[in-house]
């Protein structure tokens, strides 16, 4: 069994706890080991502050003030991906792949969240939305399950 749900957000502080909310409520009632659902739940809180503070642009009209979170539990696997309205990440010189993310100063507040992202999921994915504005930051983690999980992977 599979579930997988969409939200559309406004670009609001309080959209980011209640993304994470879903999530864990959701990672719960299936039957996921608690310590994968709270990875996955600080990583999605990660990228939905993101893209609140950075995934909008007043001069793209109101699309841009909201951004998307889709989450699917699929057999082992849990993907979860933010996607915004924004001006993206910076393109790539030519003939060259995108550098890779360098980890913040220890004492710094801001600048940590892609970073953490990719220490807290198995198979992460950076990028920007093909042909329009805002970026996409997907990211994956395999399933532990509680003992007697309603919906384990057989």
């Amino acid at each position: 069994m599979s579930i997988w749900w969409s939200l559309h957000l406004r670009r609001e502080a309080a959209s980011v706890p209640l993304a994470r909310r879903l999530l864990i409520g959701t990672m719960e009632t299936a039957g996921v080991d608690p310590d994968i659902s709270y990875d996955l739940s600080v990583a999605l809180s990660e990228a939905c502050a993101n893209a609140v503070e950075h995934g909008g642009d007043t001069g793209h009209g109101p699309g841009s003030e909201a951004y998307r979170v889709t989450a699917y539990l699929d057999g082992e696997k849990c993907r979860i991906e933010v996607a915004d309205a924004g001006p993206g990440f910076p393109a790539a010189p030519a003939g060259r792949s995108r550098p890779p993310i360098r980890p913040a100063h220890s004492d710094a507040e801001n600048g940590r969240g892609l970073c953490l992202i990719e220490e807290l999921a198995d198979h992460v994915h950076i990028g920007n939305k093909p042909g329009q504005g805002g970026a996409v930051v997907s990211f994956d983690k395999v399933l532990k399950w509680r003992s007697g999980a309603p919906l384990m992977a057989v």
